[in-house]
């Protein structure tokens, strides 16, 4: 499915079908449409997301999210509370969502 403004193909969820279709310009305009703008926190979040994805050929679900994120880069950022005010719908899918990645396995 080709998503309004979008230049590439989604499933019916969001997620990018061909994850070379992946730029920060897809990753404003995949937020855009969930009314969300990107900071720098969000980056930081997005960036360790395929990092991770690199590493493990898999998007991290919640708990490794929050569990890696502390190890990598502090405790403060590791909370569910700070993920989600970023991530309102679901850290680890959202960000996952705006990273290109699949949607992680063990989120619903």
């Amino acid at each position: 499915m080709l998503t309004d403004n979008l230049p590439c193909a989604t499933d019916t969820e969001g997620y990018l079908l061909n994850l070379l279709d992946w730029s920060p310009e897809v990753a404003r305009q995949l937020a855009a449409q969930d009314n969300l703008v990107l900071t720098e926190a969000h980056w930081e979040i997005m960036h360790f997301v395929r990092d991770y994805y690199a590493q493990y050929q898999i998007a991290p679900a919640m708990r490794t999210l929050t569990r890696r994120i502390g190890e990598t880069l502090g405790r403060d950022k590791a909370s569910s509370r700070y993920l989600y005010r970023l991530f309102p719908d679901g850290p680890a899918k959202q960000a996952s969502r705006y990273a290109g990645l699949p949607k992680p396995t063990r989120c619903l």
